[in-house]
Protein backbone atom coordinates (compact mmCIF):
# COMPACT_ATOMS: atom_id res chain seq x y z
CA UNK A 1 0.00 0.00 0.00
CA UNK A 2 1.00 3.49 -1.09
CA UNK A 3 0.28 6.97 0.37
CA UNK A 4 0.87 9.98 -1.39
CA UNK A 5 0.43 13.49 0.18
CA UNK A 6 0.77 16.93 -1.70
CA UNK A 7 1.40 20.22 0.01
CA UNK A 8 0.11 23.23 -2.63
CA UNK A 9 1.22 26.84 -1.26
CA UNK A 10 -1.62 29.00 -3.30
CA UNK A 11 -1.71 33.02 -3.87
CA UNK A 12 -5.35 34.32 -4.12
CA UNK A 13 -6.71 36.82 -6.35
CA UNK A 14 -8.19 39.87 -5.47
CA UNK A 15 -9.16 38.28 -1.53
CA UNK A 16 -10.07 41.35 0.90
CA UNK A 17 -11.59 38.79 3.96
CA UNK A 18 -11.50 36.03 5.16
CA UNK A 19 -14.92 35.02 3.95
CA UNK A 20 -13.98 36.00 0.34
CA UNK A 21 -10.88 33.71 1.01
CA UNK A 22 -13.77 31.14 2.11
CA UNK A 23 -15.42 31.69 -1.11
CA UNK A 24 -12.82 31.24 -3.64
CA UNK A 25 -10.94 27.93 -1.43
CA UNK A 26 -13.82 25.82 -0.74
CA UNK A 27 -14.98 25.25 -4.08
CA UNK A 28 -11.54 24.39 -5.14
CA UNK A 29 -11.30 21.80 -2.57
CA UNK A 30 -14.46 20.34 -3.34
CA UNK A 31 -13.75 19.58 -6.68
CA UNK A 32 -10.76 18.04 -5.82
CA UNK A 33 -12.87 15.72 -3.39
CA UNK A 34 -15.40 14.97 -6.19
CA UNK A 35 -12.78 14.66 -9.20
CA UNK A 36 -10.42 12.71 -7.72
CA UNK A 37 -11.76 11.06 -5.08
CA UNK A 38 -9.17 12.25 -2.74
CA UNK A 39 -9.10 13.50 1.23
CA UNK A 40 -8.23 17.02 0.69
CA UNK A 41 -9.07 20.32 3.42
CA UNK A 42 -7.24 23.55 4.11
CA UNK A 43 -4.36 22.82 6.21
CA UNK A 44 -2.31 26.01 6.61
CA UNK A 45 -2.00 29.88 6.37
CA UNK A 46 -5.75 29.79 8.03
CA UNK A 47 -5.87 33.15 9.66
CA UNK A 48 -4.11 34.60 6.43
CA UNK A 49 -6.71 35.90 3.84
CA UNK A 50 -4.63 36.33 0.66
CA UNK A 51 -2.72 32.95 1.26
CA UNK A 52 -3.68 29.13 1.07
CA UNK A 53 -2.39 25.57 2.02
CA UNK A 54 -4.24 22.94 1.03
CA UNK A 55 -3.39 19.70 1.75
CA UNK A 56 -4.32 16.41 -0.27
CA UNK A 57 -3.96 13.01 0.71
CA UNK A 58 -4.65 9.41 -1.58
CA UNK A 59 -4.08 6.10 -1.10
CA UNK A 60 -3.33 3.46 -3.26
CA UNK A 61 -1.75 -0.16 -3.86
CA UNK A 62 0.90 1.54 -6.49
CA UNK A 63 3.01 4.50 -6.61
CA UNK A 64 2.52 5.29 -10.05
CA UNK A 65 -0.78 6.06 -9.14
CA UNK A 66 -0.44 8.38 -6.20
CA UNK A 67 1.47 9.82 -8.29
CA UNK A 68 -0.60 10.30 -11.13
CA UNK A 69 -3.62 11.86 -9.00
CA UNK A 70 -1.44 13.90 -7.42
CA UNK A 71 -0.19 15.13 -10.47
CA UNK A 72 -3.56 15.83 -11.65
CA UNK A 73 -4.47 17.45 -8.27
CA UNK A 74 -1.65 19.74 -8.78
CA UNK A 75 -2.56 20.49 -12.73
CA UNK A 76 -6.06 21.16 -11.50
CA UNK A 77 -5.05 23.83 -9.38
CA UNK A 78 -2.51 25.42 -11.12
CA UNK A 79 -5.16 26.17 -14.00
CA UNK A 80 -7.60 28.17 -11.79
CA UNK A 81 -7.42 31.58 -12.76
CA UNK A 82 -8.01 33.36 -9.88
CA UNK A 83 -5.35 31.83 -7.80
CA UNK A 84 -1.49 31.41 -8.83
CA UNK A 85 0.04 28.24 -7.21
CA UNK A 86 3.55 29.52 -5.13
CA UNK A 87 4.81 25.63 -4.49
CA UNK A 88 3.68 21.78 -4.91
CA UNK A 89 5.71 19.41 -2.18
CA UNK A 90 4.51 15.58 -3.04
CA UNK A 91 5.49 13.58 -0.87
CA UNK A 92 5.11 9.07 -0.90
CA UNK A 93 4.95 6.88 1.99
CA UNK A 94 4.80 3.25 1.83
CA UNK A 95 4.79 -0.06 4.57
CA UNK A 96 8.08 -0.54 3.53
CA UNK A 97 9.07 2.58 5.45
CA UNK A 98 8.41 0.90 9.13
Amino acid sequence: MFVGALTLDVLLGDVRSLKQKRSVVRPIVAELHRKFAVSVAETGDQSLYRRCEIGIAVASSTAAHCVEVLDACERLVAGRPEIELLSARQRLFSQEED
